[in-house]
């Protein structure tokens, strides 16, 4: 399939049977294109490593520990893509790398439900090993990340804050156990389940529970302190961190908040935001579907940047991560179905905001409450918006149609967005439908072109439900379905 460009908001549509006849072929063919990279653009730095998390890049679902979904690792270089699906039964979202370079994939079964862990096999992304942790609600145990030793650490249904390793058996064998367990049973309260967690650079973990409780836990003393948020906040994704504290964005508000000595949080700032009439088709909450992104071209994380939920038009909050001071207010996914429930690319002076306006989840978490509109048609679109060199504010850069069925990534290391789309099976359309093929895709960040594309398959198994693919050393790309794992890479 040729490298593909925008479609132009007065293309004309396709008729039905051709259209059809080239939708067949799409999914049947799956020839990869040939690959003609553009010259990379200077776009950096990154956040700063966070010494408690494993490599930069990989080792939380948004690449660091300030959710920039950026990464120094390449994607696939030179040569034919390829692509396997390892089939789990179970919707993938979070799929980490270690220093060691084995990837472990938090996923849910689709059968039970009850969160499990797997270790893969680096050359194959066969599963090697797994564990089973206790369920929690559909949000709960959803965000983990690899700490310096290469653990997961997650918070189970039984709210205990655990650190997952791996290692192999005196016969050879790969094993997962639990390292380290803490109980955060005094912390959450019950029917609660936390959402977010990640590190501070002192190494206590921060979380976050749906019902808006804010914590920090240092498990190697056992100290808890938490913080309730204004009654009626929910935190519906994850959390970040930062030298400058940690960042939370509930559906009414953004907060940074920082830590006395003993590690009760503190909210340095509060800013409420624009959540709009209600939730929008192709989200999860009432309010914001953005893990909130540190970003920034002199620490990297100058800013912090998160969309709102305002209707019909959302816009990109660009905001000082120092002192919460807005930077900018920049309308996004103009063209229509404005709406985001992914975390943007922060990089630099860069954002990079996907659409998911009117994606079709198969199920909502609990409490979710109805779409405004009743139901939508998914459009998609990726913007780019550029803070100005003297922070006087922002500029929309530009805007195309990509149907993101993925978080995007960006690599400083080749130049490109990395993301999985879904095209429609009648082209030139903006139907959703069981048949619809999948596609990995890069992009120029300079200008939203894509320039190089690979047949992933066609239907719901390789939905990718609006997760985050992850990066390996040497160009290998882990991108987490409904149904498994998919790994692609260069021949």
């Amino acid at each position: 399939m040729p490298p593909r460009l925008p479609r132009s908001r007065s293309a004309r549509r396709t008729p039905r049977a051709t259209a059809f006849a080239a939708a067949l072929l799409l999914a049947l063919a799956g020839a990869p294109a040939a690959w003609a990279a553009p010259g990379p653009e200077e776009l950096g730095p990154l956040p700063p490593h966070n010494p408690f998390t494993g490599p930069q890049g990989s080792a939380t679902m948004h690449g660091d520990s300030g959710s920039s979904d950026a990464t120094p690792l390449p994607g696939p270089g030179d040569g034919p893509l390829t692509s396997t699906r390892t089939a789990l039964q179970s919707a993938c979202p979070t799929v980490l790398v270690g220093s060691d370079g084995y990837p472990v994939a938090l996923c849910t079964p689709i059968l039970g439900q009850v969160p499990t862990v797997h270790l893969l096999d680096p050359a194959t992304g066969g599963s090697l090993t797994s564990l089973k942790i206790a369920k929690g609600s559909l949000l709960g145990g959803v965000y983990a990340y690899l700490d310096d030793q290469d653990r997961l650490v997650a918070v189970d249904g039984e709210r205990a804050l655990l650190r997952i390793g791996h290692r192999r058996t005196a016969g050879g064998a790969w094993e997962l156990y639990v390292a380290r367990s803490l109980s955060l049973r005094d912390a959450v309260p019950e029917g609660d389940a936390v959402t977010g967690l990640s590190p501070d650079w002192q190494g206590r973990v921060w979380f976050a529970t749906g019902g808006g409780t804010v914590g920090t836990a240092d498990d190697a003393t056992g100290t808890v302190r938490t913080l309730a948020l204004p009654d009626g906040e929910q935190v519906a994704n994850s959390i970040s961190t930062a030298p400058e504290g940690t960042a939370v964005s509930t559906t009414h508000a953004t907060y940074l908040l920082t830590a006395d000595a003993d590690g009760t949080p503190r909210v340095a700032w509060r800013q409420a935001y624009d959540r709009g009439p209600g939730r929008k088709p192709g989200q999860l909450s009432w309010g914001t579907g953005s893990t909130p992104t540190f970003f920034g071209p002199t620490t990297g994380t100058d800013y912090l940047a998160y969309v709102d939920n305002a209707s019909p038009t959302v816009s990109l909050q660009v905001r000082s991560a120092r002192t919460g001071d807005l930077v900018c207010e920049q309308p996004v996914l103009t063209p229509g179905g404005s709406g985001s429930e992914n975390s943007p690319i922060g990089v630099g002076r860069s954002v990079f905001v996907a659409g998911t306006y009117g994606y079709p989840y198969p199920k909502l978490p609990e409490g979710a409450g109805p779409s405004v509109p009743a139901d939508a048609r998914f459009r998609g679109g990726l913007s780019r918006v550029d803070v100005r060199a003297d922070g006087s504010g922002c500029d929309l850069r530009w805007e195309n149609d990509t149907r993101s069925s993925a978080v995007p990534t960006l690599s400083t290391a080749d130049g490109l967005i990395h993301t999985v789309v879904r095209r429609p099976l009648i082209p030139g359309t903006d139907t959703t439908s069981l048949l619809d093929p999948y596609a990995y895709v890069q992009l120029d960040p300079a200008t939203g072109r894509e320039v190089r594309a690979h047949h992933l398959g066609v239907g719901s198994l390789f939905d990718t439900l609006q997760m985050v693919g992850n990066f390996a050393p040497g160009g290998v790309v882990y991108q987490g379905t409904i149904t498994g794992v998919v790994r692609i890479s260069a021949r």
